[in-house]
């Protein structure tokens, strides 16, 4: 037994998905960081929805954060998934030590938030407050324009990046493992169950994406976090959802 505030990092997400918390989770768990995951414990040790709830309506000197994730180190209350990231990297070794490497991966990771928006908003493109059922006719059509345009074209940045990284084609920067490839490998994982035949299509095409994703998968770390009950599966209350029909054509 141990007390929340004993963990030199704290994560706050939501206990039921993967979610945006899932990037950060990875870099914590590759980075085999001292972290609790506070809301997956039992609300009458402090866990559960309501720890999120609290923590989202704590004001920090006037810096209260918008949405999870957020991350306690010790007295920073840090939130935004690239942010918390962007802090953690150099801290746990996946971040390039130079000012402009950091940056650079920074970038790449806000890339891959807009993509992330992307393939949520295939299945949500009128409002989050309305059922999927009510924005169907909308999602086909979302979903349509995403597999033929949108999704090749982020997935074809990546593939020109990993190919022209002078640290070599099994990392998008440098040639050490940094915290953008833990999102790259979970950006892949999500849209392999969001959009099977899609990425099935796609994945000759983009080889050394998928070559990355196999890359952190065999990681000692990470492997066995995904055979751990901490990894949650992919379901329909997340980011990535599985519809057959918006995987169509």
């Amino acid at each position: 037994f141990y007390l929340v505030s004993d963990m030199k990092y704290q994560l706050y997400y939501w206990p039921h998905i993967q979610g945006r918390g899932e990037f950060v989770r990875l870099a914590l768990e590759e980075g085999g960081a001292d972290y609790v995951d506070v809301a997956r414990l039992p609300e009458g040790e402090g866990g559960g929805r309501p720890a999120v709830v609290r923590m989202l309506e704590k004001a920090a000197d006037g810096r209260a954060p918008f949405a999870p994730p957020i991350l306690k180190a010790v007295k920073l209350l840090i939130s935004q998934t690239a942010n918390i990231l962007h802090y953690l990297g150099p801290r746990l070794g996946l971040a390039p030590k130079a000012e402009a490497g950091r940056l650079w991966v920074h970038q790449l990771q806000l890339v891959i938030a807009d993509l992330v928006v992307e393939a949520h908003d295939t299945h949500h493109p009128v409002a989050k407050s309305l059922y999927y059922e009510e924005q169907k006719p909308e999602a086909l059509r979302r979903s349509e324009n995403f597999r033929a345009l949108r999704l090749p074209k982020f997935l074809g940045y990546f593939e020109r990046l990993l190919e022209v990284n002078p640290g070599g084609d099994r990392h998008l920067v440098g040639n050490t493992l940094s915290y953008v490839d833990l999102s790259m490998f979970q950006v892949i994982a999500g849209l392999n169950y969001a959009f099977p035949k899609a990425m099935q299509g796609m994945s000759q095409k983009h080889s050394r994406l998928m070559a990355l994703h196999r890359m952190v998968m065999k990681r000692p770390r990470i492997a066995a976090y995904l055979a751990s009950k901490r990894r949650l599966p992919f379901n329909q209350n997340g980011l990535f959802r599985h519809y057959p029909e918006l995987d169509e054509g």
